[in-house]
């Protein structure tokens, strides 16, 4: 499968079309000027391949291409045939871009009788309801559902937690808004789409502390997410989606915020309202840059970034974040010796080290490397 052709800058000169070859791919690159050098055309194939550049080896006619010279200096004449090859690890989002996208399935476990054959349905059991409205606990995780058992919405306000993860549920419906005193709802690993899970329901739950809506299929989150104002854990990665809403900031008691694995390429700069943030988790997206406001976490402990195309850190993030100990950079652009430049850098260090030394007391790790950081060169 061959992708459109991308063009680069043809100003001032000559130009060529490339193609480059890629895991069974075809990339046409046309208009690119002799003057570009093999680093300009790593970062024109980084987007398309979502490997990083720096783990992109460029090889034309048997010889490796070197960053910091041109085209022209490195004879690549208009028609030549460049064979990319990536470095295991060194990409963003999710993985290189292959010709076929791979799927991975999600485990599901399977209800079977004593005679080996699969049901659909959860098994029978009279004292359920009853049990659930006496512990306010719903636990309905790996049963194999299509959709929530009417009896969940028997349990109306005596439910406080209810676990359906590991199914294959579509439809959340607005009656999910009738179990008024629900502070957990997990959800992660279903079949939830956009149109079908009902949000009007959801941000009517006043008291829900904890979200869970990992591995489904959003590719949206609405405005209306900011009504979760009692919200202290959220979980939507592994989906689909491209941005975060702006109304993300009015959860001021938000402390954990996991959105891996998607295709978000900006964070909203209302995130440094979220200032009760612990922990925050967005790797494997598309990031380049981060917004300043995230010096405005002061309670971030934990901050995970790897494989995403990020060059840079907000200037203020070890000035500011004075209680972050963990940062994890790798497969990203940055490498210690950038980091050494920021202001509060060894503060920072020191903390870290702190923190390691602790664990390695209880032998919880083997070196004390900064190895949870970024690359040295």
């Amino acid at each position: 499968m061959a992708s459109s052709a991308i063009g680069g800058d043809d100003s001032g000169g000559a130009t060529v079309s490339l193609t480059v070859k890629f895991s069974g791919r075809t990339i046409p690159i046309t208009n690119l000027s002799v003057d570009s050098t093999i680093k300009d055309l790593k970062a024109l194939l980084q987007p398309l391949t979502n490997v990083l550049p720096r783990g992109q080896k460029l090889i034309c006619k048997g010889k490796l291409l070197v960053d910091g010279m041109t085209l022209k200096e490195s004879e690549v004449r208009d028609g030549a045939k460049i064979m990319l090859m990536a470095s295991q690890g060194l990409h963003q989002g999710d993985g290189p871009i292959l010709k076929q996208a791979q799927t991975r399935p999600i485990s599901r476990f399977r209800i079977v009788d004593t005679l080996g054959r699969e049901k659909t349905e959860v098994p029978a059991d009279k004292n359920r309801l009853d049990r659930w409205k006496a512990t306010g606990v719903i636990g309905l995780s790996d049963y194999n559902l299509k959709a929530i058992p009417d009896e969940v919405w028997a349990s109306g306000t005596s439910a406080r937690v209810i676990e359906l993860s590991n199914n294959s549920i579509r439809d959340v419906p607005s009656k999910i808004g009738c179990l008024s005193s629900l502070q957990k709802l997990l959800l992660a690993a279903n079949d939830i789409v956009d149109d079908s899970i009902s949000w009007e329901g959801i941000v009517s739950l006043k008291y829900l502390a904890v979200l869970s809506l990992e591995q489904n299929h959003l590719t949206t989150l609405p405005s209306s997410l900011g009504l979760l104002t009692s919200l202290r854990q959220l979980n939507v990665a592994k989906n689909k989606l491209s941005s975060l809403p702006n109304e993300i900031g009015l959860l001021t008691k938000l402390e954990v915020l996991k959105v891996n694995n998607n295709r978000i390429s900006i964070i909203p700069t209302c995130i440094g309202d979220c200032n009760a943030l612990i922990e925050v988790d967005v790797s494997s997206n598309l990031l380049s840059e981060l917004p300043e406001t995230m010096g405005n976490l002061n309670n971030l402990k934990s901050l995970y970034l790897s494989n995403n195309g990020l060059k840079a850190l907000p200037t203020v993030l070890f000035k500011m974040c004075l209680q972050l100990t963990t940062l994890d950079l790798h497969n990203t652009e940055i490498t210690v010796d950038v980091l050494r430049q920021f202001e509060g850098w060894e503060s920072f260090d020191e903390r870290r080290r702190l923190k390691h030394q602790k664990q390695l007391d209880f032998r919880v790790v083997n070196s004390g490397a900064f190895d949870e950081g970024a690359d040295k060169s």
